[in-house]
């Protein structure tokens, strides 16, 4: 018989079990029309990864390692892959690494795939805080399996 864990030990989502993979989506996602960084989006995403959890950046224009070197994120990703633009099920049922969760401004994907649908970001916001929203949600679902947004 195991015993079962304590509470200092379900405390933290550095639990195995509670490590994710998440693609994140990059145009209006992570990057602005002109290619700006969504207000903090590096802490979140590095916040993530010291959670125990794998990124991975896709985007239905291609791959994305240009950008994700430009804003200093590489250490933060695994690979940058091609997002499906159609028939999203299917494709991520045919793909070795499949997201446990997307982060994405198309509700479509967000709706097929599981994830945390995200604010369309076009341009510079000091005030946006919808990374920080991101991380609240993403947290909540390692931590309990659900969360309510």
């Amino acid at each position: 018989m195991q015993t079962p864990p304590n509470s200092e030990e379900l405390s933290g989502i550095n639990n195995c079990a509670r490590r994710k993979t998440i693609f994140f989506d990059v145009d209006y996602t992570l990057l602005g029309v002109d290619g700006s960084l969504r207000p903090k989006a590096r802490e979140v995403l590095q916040r993530l990864v010291d959670d125990g959890h794998q990124l991975y950046i896709w985007s239905g224009n291609g791959i994305r390692w240009r950008d994700i070197r430009k804003h200093d994120l590489e250490s933060l990703v695994v690979d940058c892959i091609e997002k499906p633009v159609t028939n999203y099920v299917d494709t991520v049922a045919m793909m070795e690494i499949k997201p446990d969760l997307v982060v994405d401004d198309h509700l479509e994907i967000v709706a097929a795939l599981g994830g945390v649908w995200a604010r369309t970001y076009y341009f510079p916001n000091s005030t946006d805080d919808e990374m920080e929203e991101i991380y609240r949600v993403i947290t909540e679902w390692a931590q309990t399996g659900s969360s309510d947004d």
